[in-house]
């Protein structure tokens, strides 16, 4: 169907470039469709939701729309369902079906930067969905230990309930813990953007693979001395371009244009 629509919801939302990269998409596979930035708040959603006619194709959403789309929709994967998370709604004859595409991009970024990568370990720093995600991610890793730096110990309930239902080991560590699991074989960072760089001093001789889901105008200082020291890295930006990998594909149910959605992307973040 030409002319059908998608859309990025959230607030704030006119800093996203997930446009960039759907556009791109639509362009390159030669679809007449359209993608905005659309300012939902909350309490909003409901409303949108129900209001989305044949013409939609699906939606892309930010937190906390992800958690808060859940009981809006029809279907929700197993992976959404377990991490609490739908980061992706897709329109299928009348029926709105929620997916975690957070989960599949984190694999893919760090699996891009480190393609033998095999954690057994894995840690994570955060304790909000996005850590939830991580968690789902490290599973796919084949880890069957995390440990979870969180800086109040109440978010570890949460975190907890999302590795016994993928039947993997948690370990909830403070924040001063955190230089004591570092030497893991994969770390994601789910912090806020500079919120983990103090911990730049701690980075073991031999890193693994760090994942750092924030991106800014700047490189993060623990991604730099990460890089320095020796280890492998991917960025925000990398797990923007990958989770929106298979939103693409679950949207239009044809394979996404990697590259030119990459090029786009980068090009994008240059400018701003």
């Amino acid at each position: 169907m030409s002319g059908r629509r998608a859309a990025v919801l959230g607030s704030p939302i006119k800093h996203s470039l997930s446009p960039v990269l759907h556009r791109t998409a639509y362009r390159v596979l030669g679809l007449d469709w359209s993608y905005d930035a659309i300012e939902v708040v909350e309490a909003a959603l409901a409303d949108f939701i129900h209001g989305c006619g044949p013409q939609w194709a699906g939606l892309s959403l930010t937190m906390p729309l992800k958690t808060a789309v859940l009981p809006l929709l029809d279907e929700v994967s197993m992976t959404a369902s377990i991490t609490g998370a739908a980061n992706t709604v897709v329109f299928d004859d009348g029926r709105r079906i929620g997916e975690n595409t957070d989960v599949a991009g984190m694999v893919a970024a760090l699996r891009e930067v480190a393609p033998v990568l095999s954690a057994d370990r894995l840690t994570i720093i955060g304790g909000g969905a996005t850590a939830r995600s991580a968690v789902a991610a490290a599973t796919r890793l084949g880890a069957r230990e995390v440990d979870v730096v969180l800086r109040s110990m109440s978010r570890g309930v949460e975190i907890r309930d999302v590795a016994e239902a993928l039947g993997i080991t948690v370990r909830p560590r403070t924040w001063d813990e955190a230089p004591l699991v570092l030497d893991a074989p994969a770390v994601i960072s789910t912090v806020p953007f500079g919120a983990a760089d103090h911990l730049a001093m701690a980075i073991p001789s031999n890193p693994g693979a760090l994942l750092d889901v924030a991106y800014g105008v700047t490189v993060p200082t623990l991604t730099q001395a990460w890089r320095t020291a020796g280890g492998a890295t991917a960025d925000g930006l990398d797990l923007l371009l990958w989770q929106a990998v298979d939103q693409v594909r679950l949207m239009t149910g044809s394979a996404a244009p990697v590259d030119a959605m990459r090029e786009a992307l980068r090009a994008a973040a240059d400018e701003n």
